[in-house]
């Protein structure tokens, strides 16, 4: 079974890319999502609007992204098992769980809005929209650099 992954690396390589896009793309825009929610304050119609745009935005693309991009990455180790010796590979798999847990926070925080109970600012949410793309950026330079 090893050996059909190792063949087919390309194909797991890619399928592992199209989900990590999906992934980070709902990444991006879910805080974006919660900077107008936290504007549109609490009961009215944009209100649950956001609740359902941000419900099927988790639950359709970013959970199923997040799985495949997982699945797709551990296959790919567990057909070249070799990139374990390799120190980027460290670094990478170490950004992609504070990813996870940043998704699982994203998760939490959507489900406080769900039940109308945000505590957190329009700021808060902004400067969480910024912390994907510097662990994208850091995943990105340890895959192609391969620096160590």
């Amino acid at each position: 079974m090893q050996q059909f992954f190792y063949e087919h690396y390309l194909w797991l390589k890619s399928f592992h890319i199209i989900a990590m896009v999906a992934w980070m793309a709902g990444m991006f825009y879910l805080p974006r999502l919660f900077v107008y929610h936290v504007k549109a304050g609490r009961g009215g119609e944009l209100s649950e609007t956001l609740k359902i745009m941000e419900r099927r935005l988790l639950r359709i693309i970013i959970n199923p992204a997040m799985a495949l991009t997982w699945i797709f990455g551990l296959l790919l180790l567990w057909a070249n098992p070799s990139l374990m010796q390799e120190g980027w590979i460290h670094v990478k798999l170490t950004t992609v769980l504070l990813l996870t847990g940043l998704h699982g926070l994203m998760a939490r925080h959507r489900k406080q809005f769900e039940r109308d109970e945000n505590r957190h600012t329009e700021r808060y949410y902004r400067i969480l929209n910024e912390v994907p793309t510097v662990l994208l950026v850091i995943i990105v330079l340890m895959v192609v650099l391969r620096p160590f």
